[in-house]
C-alpha cells in the first residue's frame, strides 16, 4: 500500500494491486440501499435500541440502565433487523452530523426519529467502515436545514437517501474492509486485556484489605505475616481539611480538576475538552499531589459521592468539593486505593451522609472524617499501595495502546476513502 498519485475520485492511499484500476465511482445511497419503515404494529417487539455516537447500536436498557421509551407505546417504532443501518440525527462532540451505525447485536425497534436503511447487497461491511470516517459529513452539512434545535440535524429522509457514496470494485472493497477488521480485532483484544487487568485488581483489593468483621486481610505480604492485627482509625486521624484557596490566582481555568469515578482527579480540559470554571477561580480550593478530594455528587455506583486521591499535578477544584491533606501516619496512595473500591466508599459514607429530597448530600466537610477505616502500620500501607499502583500503571499503559490503535485507524479511515467534498450535491 502506498500513496496514490492519481487524480479524480481516488483515495489518498491505495493498496498496490489497485493503483491502476482507475477512479472510484459515485452512487446515491438510495441506489445501493432502501429505507426500511416497517412499524412495530403486530410483531410485539419490546427490545428498544439506540444509536450511540460512541458505541454504535446498543440495547437502550443497557446503555441508559433503564427503559427510556414507553414500553406500552412502541407500535409506531421502526423494526430494525440485524444488519440494518441506522442514522441518528442528534449531533455531539464526537459526531458532528450524527452517527450512522450498523446494527450488529439483534433485532429490535427504534424511534421514528432515526432513519433506518438496508443495503441491497448483504456484503456491505465496506460501508460500515466508510460511515466511521468523516468523508460523508460534508454532504449532510450542505443539505441540512438550520432549524430551531441546534442539537439535531434537520434532513428529510429523501435527501438523506440521496447522499453520494463511493463505489469501487468488490475486491478492493473487501481489501479495505479486511484491513479495518484486523485493526478492530486488535482493539477488541487490547480492550479485553485491560478488562482482565481491572478484574485482577478488583479481586486483589478484596484480598489485600480485611473483609467486613475481620482484623487481617486474606492475603498479606510475607514480611507482615507476624505484624499482628490491623487497627481501625477515625479518618480525622488520617486526614485534615485544607483551607488552601487560590487567592493569589497562581492557578487558572487551565488548572481546574474534575473528579471522575473511574479516573480520579483529572485535568478538566484534558478530560472533558473544556473548562467549566466560573468567572473567577480565586476562591477555588488548591489540590496538591497526594491530597484527598470528596465530591458530593452521586454516581450510579456511588450514591453518596466518591473519595479520590489526586495522583496528578497540583490543580484547583470548585468550592463544592471538600479537600483533605494526609497526616504523618497515613499514606495517600493507601487511602486512594482503599476508597477506589465501591464497596469501601459506599459502606463508609452511607452512615455519615444524609441525602436530601433533591438527591443532594447533607453533610459537612468535617463530618466526612467521622467514620473509621481499617489501617495497618505505614510500612504495610506503602507496600499495599505500591502493589496496586503498579497494576494501575499497567492498566494505563495498556489503555494508551488502545488509544494509539484507534488513532491509527482514524487516520486510515481518512486515507483509504476518497474526499467527497467536491462531489456535486
Amino acid at each position: 500500500m502506498r500513496m496514490s498519485k492519481k487524480k479524480g475520485l481516488v483515495p489518498e492511499r491505495r493498496f498496490s494491486e489497485f493503483r491502476d484500476k482507475g477512479d472510484w465511482q459515485i452512487s446515491k445511497l438510495k441506489h445501493l440501499a432502501k429505507r426500511t419503515t416497517q412499524r412495530n404494529l403486530d410483531s410485539g417487539e419490546t427490545r428498544v435500541l439506540t444509536n450511540s455516537a460512541q458505541y454504535g447500536v446498543v440495547d437502550q436498557r443497557d446503555y441508559f440502565d433503564k427503559d427510556i421509551a414507553n414500553q406500552s407505546n412502541l407500535g409506531g417504532y421502526y423494526i430494525v433487523e440485524e444488519g440494518d443501518y441506522v442514522y441518528n440525527p442528534r449531533v455531539s462532540i464526537i459526531a458532528s452530523v450524527g452517527p450512522i451505525s450498523k446494527n450488529k447485536i439483534a433485532k429490535g425497534v427504534m424511534s421514528p426519529l432515526y432513519t433506518v436503511f438496508r443495503f441491497n447487497n448483504k456484503i456491505n461491511d465496506f460501508y460500515e467502515q466508510y460511515f466511521k470516517s468523516t468523508r460523508w459529513h460534508h454532504y449532510l452539512q450542505v443539505v441540512s436545514n438550520s432549524g430551531a434545535r441546534h442539537d439535531r440535524m434537520s434532513i428529510s429522509n429523501d435527501v438523506f437517501m440521496s447522499m453520494p457514496v463511493p463505489v469501487t470494485e468488490p475486491e478492493e472493497q473487501q481489501k479495505i474492509t479486511d484491513c479495518f477488521t484486523s485493526i478492530d480485532e486488535l482493539i477488541v483484544n487490547q480492550v479485553n486485556n485491560v478488562e482482565s487487568l481491572k478484574a485482577y485488581k478488583k479481586g486483589l483489593i478484596q484480598q489485600l484489605f480485611p473483609a467486613e468483621g475481620k482484623t487481617v486481610p486474606k492475603l498479606r505480604f510475607p514480611e507482615f505475616q507476624e505484624a499482628g492485627d490491623w487497627g481501625k482509625k477515625l479518618l480525622s486521624e488520617l486526614l485534615f481539611e485544607t483551607k488552601h484557596r487560590n487567592r493569589d490566582l497562581k492557578y487558572g481555568p487551565q488548572n481546574v480538576l474534575s473528579v471522575s469515578g473511574e479516573y480520579g482527579c483529572v485535568n478538566q480540559i484534558e478530560f472533558k475538552g473544556r473548562s467549566y470554571a466560573g468567572v473567577s477561580v480565586k476562591d477555588y480550593h488548591v489540590v496538591e499531589t497526594g491530597d484527598i478530594v470528596y465530591t458530593k455528587s452521586p454516581l450510579k455506583n456511588n450514591p453518596f459521592g466518591i473519595i479520590k486521591e489526586n495522583r496528578g499535578k497540583t490543580g484547583i477544584v470548585s468550592t463544592l468539593y471538600a479537600v483533605y491533606r494526609v497526616t504523618d501516619i497515613a499514606h495517600p496512595e493507601y487511602l486512594g486505593q482503599y476508597f477506589s473500591r465501591d464497596f469501601h466508599v459506599n459502606s463508609y459514607l452511607q452512615p455519615i451522609v444524609n441525602k436530601g429530597a433533591k438527591n443532594d448530600m447533607k453533610v459537612n466537610n468535617s463530618d466526612v472524617l467521622n467514620g473509621k477505616i481499617p489501617i495497618p502500620k505505614k510500612e504495610e500501607q506503602q507496600k499495599i499501595a505500591a502493589c496496586l499502583t503498579s497494576i494501575d500503571e499497567l492498566i494505563t499503559n495498556q489503555t494508551q495502546k488502545i488509544a494509539t490503535l484507534k488513532l491509527h485507524k482514524k487516520g486510515l479511515l481518512q486515507q483509504l476513502f476518497p474526499v467527497m467534498d467536491e462531489v456535486n450535491v
